[in-house]
């Protein structure tokens, strides 16, 4: 039974420790923080950004592991839905442009005079793939 209880806290913490350092490496190399201060022009509180996110990941997966359940209005949850898909396609836009995927991509299939079709295409995809899944798996 001991062993049982390590090996689960092993695992979590090592689980834990991979996403943690991941997440890290993705804000260092998008170089977020200090992109948003020199928007912003607030150099001067890029810890409070640090902390900012450093509380957010903390409170995020605390929420994450607890079962909890927000009674709002679905009139509410529609902004909030929408908020995050900006967000997360924000930030997919942001790592593509800093990786070159596409245009390498575009490049290496011959279609770098096409980009622009390459993109929409991705674009028209994901959103209905996002349609499909919303329509087809929310009733079930």
């Amino acid at each position: 039974m001991t062993i049982n209880v390590l090996i689960t806290i092993f695992i979590g913490l090592s689980g834990g420790l991979a996403v943690g350092s991941g997440f890290v490496a993705f804000l260092t190399v998008l170089g977020i923080i200090p992109r948003l201060t020199q928007l912003t022009k607030t150099v001067d509180l890029i810890q409070a950004y640090e902390w900012a996110i450093v509380a957010g990941a903390i409170t995020g997966g605390w929420v994450s592991l607890r079962d909890s359940k927000l009674y709002l209005s679905e009139l509410f949850l529609v902004p909030i839905g929408l908020i995050n898909g900006i967000f997360i396609g924000m930030l997919a836009a942001a790592l593509t442009e800093v990786l070159n995927v596409f245009p390498i991509l575009a490049k290496r299939i011959g279609i770098a005079d096409k980009i622009v079709i390459l993109l929409m295409a991705i674009v028209f995809g994901k959103v209905a793939g996002s349609l499909f899944h919303w329509l087809y798996f929310i009733d079930q």
